[in-house]
């Protein structure tokens, strides 16, 4: 699954690397965004085409729902089923989004409990990753819109930490992933090829959503080794991200 991720590039940039039109959203950089919040999300304009860089919160709730404060709002959405699935059928033909991410994160079970590790690209660049969009008007004419991460079988790599990584769409694929050009889009639903990832151990400050700060993503061992962290869990040896 991706239950929390990085997101600390300014809007400027991200819009100027996805090429989106509308005014840029106000939005803080964060270390350790978690479900509920707000993230930026790259959307294809319903009405104009025009891609669009918005605030969307995590946790999909669909146009369809009747009673918001009792609906499951999931956060990932399995990739084997977007095509059946009610919760996200329609999202997945008409509404696809990618969510910008310097780096995601996920746990892996140890003898000392369950240990977080960071996994960002080896390039630096950001990751695209797939999402699915909604948008619900409110009673009270609001519309709340939000957004769900495309999860799939995860690669060798990353299958050491858990069997489920999010879908990273690849630059050449975005037009075809957010609809503007034709494709085949369950195509794109595949694991990252190995030697794309870096994967290295960081604090367990990651757990708690109240810690934020760039230095969540420093890898355990220039922090010093924390008490009852094994030195068997480094899966990599990265430089510092930026």
């Amino acid at each position: 699954m991706c239950g929390r991720f990085a997101s600390f590039l300014p809007a400027e940039y991200i819009a100027r690397l996805f090429r989106t039109e509308d005014p840029l959203p106000n939005a803080a950089a964060t270390w350790n965004l978690a479900p509920t919040e707000q993230a930026l999300v790259v959307r294809r304009h319903p009405q104009t085409g025009a891609r669009h860089l918005d605030l969307l919160t995590w946790g999909l709730l669909p146009h369809f729902t009747k009673d918001p404060a009792r609906a499951r709002k999931p956060i990932n959405a399995r990739a084997e089923t977007l095509a059946t699935s009610g919760m996200f059928r329609d999202a997945f033909a008409q509404r696809r989004c990618l969510v910008p991410a310097s780096a995601f994160y996920e746990w892996k079970r140890a003898a000392q409990g369950k240990h977080p590790y960071a996994i960002a690209r080896r390039d630096d660049e950001p990751m695209a990753l797939a999402g699915l969009w909604e948008g619900f008007r409110a009673p009270d004419g609001g519309v709340v819109r939000s957004f769900a991460i495309v999860t799939t079988d995860a690669n060798p790599e990353l299958a050491q930490l858990h069997n489920r990584m999010p879908v990273i769409v690849r630059p050449e694929d975005w037009t075809v992933w957010l609809g503007e050009a034709p494709g085949d889009v369950e195509t794109l639903l595949r694991p990252a090829p190995d030697g794309l990832l870096r994967i290295w151990p960081v604090s367990r400050h990651v757990n708690s959503v109240q810690n934020d700060g760039s230095d969540l993503l420093t890898p355990l061992e220039e922090k010093g080794r924390e008490e009852g962290s094994p030195a068997e869990l480094r899966l990599d040896a990265p430089r510092r991200p930026c």
